[in-house]
């Protein structure tokens, strides 16, 4: 009879004393998604403008009412890690320097999209609705349109708005912008 091979799934406890041990380059870009250790797409001029332009309003927009971060590591459960564009999170006095962001300090979160659309909509985003991430946005920066998605459940989001004109209104925060200066 022959043993069926299975796969070696990591937690984000092993991931990260992986990343400390020097295990690997200091310049991989990696997410853990489900237990895999995954390399995640490069980054364009247009996605990496895209995000700056965002990063930009956003800073502008929230004020202190919210914690910008900007491509770092959030804890999705104990075998994801994800690296999502930018992510609104609930101010803490620490910052988030004792533990990573986890899913119930995400007040929005984005990810600018255009070689990883794909992966973005079949694998990201179900982890997010799954995870309970209230909202989520996803720009498509090859055909200039945005997916604002609520109303999370464990199979995907509930509410799915698809837009190329007009104004983003965040659920959870007061904040407004015109597509118009992003895409």
């Amino acid at each position: 009879m022959k043993a069926e091979l299975q796969p070696r799934r990591f937690s984000t406890d092993e991931f990260h004393r992986m990343i400390a041990a020097g295990i690997f380059a200091e310049d991989d870009c990696l997410e853990l998604l489900q237990g895999e250790i995954i390399e995640m797409t490069p980054i364009s001029p247009r996605h990496a403008g895209c995000v700056t332009r965002l990063t930009t309003l956003l800073g502008k927009l929230i004020g202190d009412r919210a914690l910008l971060s900007v491509q770092n590591p959030l804890r999705v459960d104990d075998e994801t890690e994800l690296y999502p564009d930018i992510a609104l999170l609930k101010t803490r006095a620490d910052g988030y320097r004792e533990r990573l962001p986890r899913p119930e300090d995400v007040l929005l979160l984005i990810e600018v999209a255009d070689a990883s659309l794909k992966t973005d909509q079949s694998v990201k985003i179900p982890q997010y609705a799954k995870a309970a991430i209230a909202e989520v946005w996803l720009f498509d920066i090859d055909k200039k349109q945005v997916y604002a998605q609520t109303n999370p459940l464990s199979s995907g989001y509930q509410t799915v708005r698809q837009m190329s004109t007009g104004e983003l209104e965040a659920s959870q925060l007061p904040v407004r912008i015109g597509l118009d200066e992003i895409i």
